[in-house]
């Protein structure tokens, strides 16, 4: 009855704890996160089907235009500096460079609003602490 929790090819979700005085369950999701559900929950036993589809590689550009016309029109991506200038705020130029900051304000108009929105800050992240996993 459209399952909410790992429902992508080959995925699964662990049970972790049972909590019986809240009623409550601690499952581990794909993406490694946890989450506390109610214990009378429905769920299926097993794993997706379709795990290792991504471990195959497409090879060839006709492959990813079939897989993408399902789903969306998202496929190819063209950079914006590959175009022209009626096209995008970074097309044009004898040769492919943006010209301008990459930056840009939340406040912009729509059209100009490309590349880094509202970004408080640019550059490689340089002496950032990893921050610990969750203790469970």
């Amino acid at each position: 009855d459209r399952g909410q929790f790992a429902r992508g090819s080959g995925c699964f979700a662990v049970v972790i704890a049972h909590d019986e005085d809240k009623g409550t369950t601690r499952i581990r999701l794909p993406s490694g996160g946890k989450k506390t559900v109610p214990s009378d929950v429905r769920a299926q036993i097993g794993v997706v089907a379709g795990g290792g589809r991504t471990d195959k590689p497409l090879l060839k550009a006709g492959r990813a235009y079939h897989k993408y016309a399902v789903k969306r029109n998202c496929w190819p991506k063209i950079r914006g500096v590959a175009k022209n200038p009626v096209e995008h705020p970074f097309g044009g130029g004898n040769h492919q460079h943006i010209g301008r900051p990459s930056t840009v304000s939340k406040e912009r108009p729509a059209g100009r609003k490309v590349g880094l929105i509202g970004a408080r800050r640019t550059g490689r992240l340089r002496g950032v602490k990893k921050l610990g996993q969750d203790k469970d």
